[in-house]
Formats: C-alpha cells, structure tokens, sequence
C-alpha cells in the first residue's frame, strides 16, 4: 500500500508541473520556443539598452517615456492591418520577413550604438518604431503557429511552455543587458539582439507553410480589418476574455504606483522598490511551473475570470498590507494569477478562432496586450496624483473585481465553455471550419 501511495504522489505531481509533451512530440514546436526564447532574451536586452541610451543622452523622463510611445504606437496603429495580412498570404513567410526586418533594425540600432552620439535621440526612437513596425507584423503571425502545431489537447501546454521562456528571458535578459552595458556598451548590446534573431529565423525555418485554411483569404485593406472586428463583436466568448484582458491592466495595471507605494508605505527603501518588481515574475515563473495545475482542466474560461479576479484581490492586499513582506507575498500571488489568466485567455482565444482569423484576432489580443499595461499606468498616475498610491493602488485592484465579475455574469459562454467550443447555451460563436494536422508532425 505504501508504493501504491507513493506512486500516486508521484503522479500527482508529475500532473502539477508544466506539461512538456508539446516539446516531446513535436520537433518543430521545440524549435520554435528555443528560438523564440533565445530571440525573446536579446530583446529584453535592447529594452534595458535603449532606456539607458536615451536617458544617457538626454537626461529627461520625458525621452524616455517617449521609448514606450515608440514601441506603442506602430503595434496599435498598424497591428489590425498586419494581422489582416498574416490571414492572406504564407504565415511562415511573412514571420520570415518580418523578423528578418527587426534583426535588420536591430543592426542599425548597434552601429549607432558603436559610433556614439553621431545621432541624436530622435533617430534612436525612429529606429525603435521602425522595429516596432515589424513586431506589428510577427506577433499576429506568430499567434497562428501554435493552433497549426499542436493538437487542440496541447495548446494550453504548448502556451505555458512559451510563457515560460517569456518569463525566463524577462527575469534574465535586463540583468544581462546591464553586464553587456557595462563591460562593452550599448553597442554590444544592440549587436547580441541582433544575433539573437537568428533563433526566431531558425526555429520558423523549421515550419511548414502556414497560409489560412477552412475560408476564403482576407479581403484586403479595411475590408479585411472589418471582418476582424466583426468577429470581435459577434463572438461573446472571445470579445470576454479580451475584456477580462483589459480590466486586469487598464483598470489595474501597479507598475507605475510602486515607487510612490514604497515612498509611502515603507519608507523609500530601494531595495524593496527592486523586490516589488520581482516578486511579480517570481509568482508568474512558479505559476508557469506548475501550470499542470491548470492547463489540464477543461473550462479555461472559468480559470481565466478566477485568474483576473485573483490578480485584481491579490493588488488590493497588497495595497493594505501594513509590512513589506505581506506585500510582497501578495504581489507574489498577483504574478502566478496574472500568468494562469494570460495562459487561459490565450487558450481560449486561440483555439475558439476560424484558422482563417488567427491573423486578425491574434492581432487584437497583441494591441490589448500593449495598451491595456500602458493605460493602466496612467490611469494609476493620475489617480495617485489626485489622492495617494495606496488608494490608486486598492481602487485599481477593486475595478478589475468588479469589471471581471461583471464580465462573466454577461458571457455565461465564459464560464462554462471549453477549448473545443461547446459552451451550454452561448450561440455567437463561430465553428473552425478547418486546421492543418499534417504540421504537427515530428519532422
């Protein structure tokens, strides 16, 4: 009886931990997170080397405030454009070329660096919204790959098993980009995120071609666009989980109010500021490790609402927390809510979509994804500026409760339905009218 009991310990933590059976079975998929990850990691890099140029050449938050306006601004206005061309042509191809346009930005961004001050601040942001322009393109191409992969069982797997590289390169790559600063310069750190594109071109190179199936291709231009938006509107399900997407980080977003938090609740120490920060990807890292938890039930809508509600709660404690460790662990709970919402929204959004409207929808989800943390920041500011970060920080936290509530009270699809579509009673979803298998096998 003892083995018996052990084994099924054994197997129930085997069943905890991220489901790795994507990377096993399919070697494509493999290639295309190591990629990904290695890609995800010089960028991270960038990140951390255009802040410091910018702020090095100007001395103004302003400027460097304008870096985020940068990279905002092309992936909002340009994204539902991209994505409506991503539905039209070779998926794989137009990844190839818009990732090959970001290396080559990437390119330009080092030999600036190399050469020092020869130019001015204003083409170092042009040069990050050329890049961005790209990015427009290859996040809602990226966004079909997984669907044509991987078998609908794997999907949750296979984005917990991306998430994970994310928050790898995220935890890793800043920390790196100030060794490469300040050993080499921010030339060298241009020039390793430019190599690093090499890892995204090779695990796509490993990919079939992706072109939409099951419809007819997107109209061009605004018509195409249109038809996206439609969907949007029409399908209650996937309109539900961008909402709960945005009342998470519009509503609710803290990054912002952390140093005015620190200043007023615990005394301005700068070593609690830097563990605010962490203790997010710390929760979002452990989370994703033990995704199992969550990958394998069959309502990922439900989890979603539960993810965001547990996001919005854990902010509100932190607000009222009276010592830093309480705080701290409550921001821990917020990073692993945050990841079980964002891996189940996309779940859900991914394989509830017409393969012909990956594009399109992967797109939206990418500019939500951009906007909403944006938003949320302000929107923190200018409350705390009206009354104090504790207030910004637990009002913030109580809207996305209540606008998650609300959400799922609406959309009873959100609740009750599963990954393959059948939702007990919400009719405005449209089926898949066909997915290419023939890509997920082991090449």
């Amino acid at each position: 009886m003892g083995g018996g009991g052990g084994g099924g310990a054994g197997a129930g933590v085997r069943r905890a931990l991220i489901d790795t059976a994507p990377l096993r079975a399919s070697r494509p998929f493999r290639r295309l997170w190591a990629g990904g990850t290695l890609s995800a990691l010089g960028s991270q890099m960038t990140l951390v080397a255009v802040m410091f140029q910018v702020w090095g050449m100007t001395h103004s938050t302003t400027w460097t405030g304008a870096v985020a306006l940068a990279q905002a601004v092309p992936l909002i206005g340009l994204g539902l454009f991209a994505g409506a061309v991503a539905d039209r042509v070779d998926r794989r191809r137009f990844y190839l070329v818009m990732t090959a346009g970001q290396a080559g930005c990437a390119v330009l961004l080092a030999v600036q660096g190399f050469l020092g001050d020869v130019v001015p601040v204003s083409g170092v942001l042009l040069l990050v919204a050329a890049q961005s322009c790209f990015v427009a393109g290859s996040g809602p191409a990226a966004k079909t790959f997984l669907p044509a992969l991987l078998p609908r069982e794997q999907l949750a797997a296979g984005l917990a098993s991306q998430r994970i590289g994310w928050q790898g390169a995220m935890l890793v790559g800043p920390a790196l980009g100030g060794l490469v600063l300040g050993g080499l310069g921010v030339g060298a750190c241009y020039a390793v995120d430019a190599l690093s594109f090499a890892g995204a071109l090779y695990g796509a190179l490993a990919l079939p071609p992706l072109a939409a199936e099951g419809a007819a291709p997107a109209r061009p231009g605004l018509g195409g666009v249109a038809d996206g938006l439609a969907f949007l509107i029409r399908t209650p399900v996937i309109r539900g989980a961008l909402l709960t997407d945005l009342a998470a980080t519009a509503l609710s977003m803290p990054m912002s109010l952390f140093p005015l938090v620190n200043a007023e609740r615990f005394g301005g120490d700068p070593r609690t500021l830097g563990l605010f920060l962490s203790a997010v990807a710390v929760g979002g890292l452990v989370a994703t490790l033990f995704s199992g938890t969550f990958t394998r039930l069959p309502r990922p809508g439900l989890v979603m609402l539960w993810g965001a509600a547990g996001w919005g709660a854990a902010l509100v404690l932190f607000g009222l927390s009276p010592n830093r460790w309480l705080g701290l662990g409550c921001l821990v709970l917020a990073g692993a809510a945050d990841t079980v919402s964002v891996v189940c929204r996309s779940t859900l959004v991914q394989s509830r979509t017409p393969n012909a409207l990956l594009g399109r929808v992967g797109a939206a989800e990418q500019i939500v994804g951009q906007a909403g943390p944006d938003l949320g920041n302000m929107r923190g500011g200018v409350v705390a500026d009206a009354t104090s970060g504790v207030v910004a920080l637990v009002s913030g936290g109580l809207l996305c409760l209540g606008t998650v509530v609300l959400v799922g009270l609406v959309t009873p699809g959100l609740r009750r339905g599963t990954a393959a579509g059948t939702d007990n009673g919400d009719r405005g979803e449209e089926t898949d009218p066909g997915r290419p298998r023939e890509a997920a096998a082991d090449a």
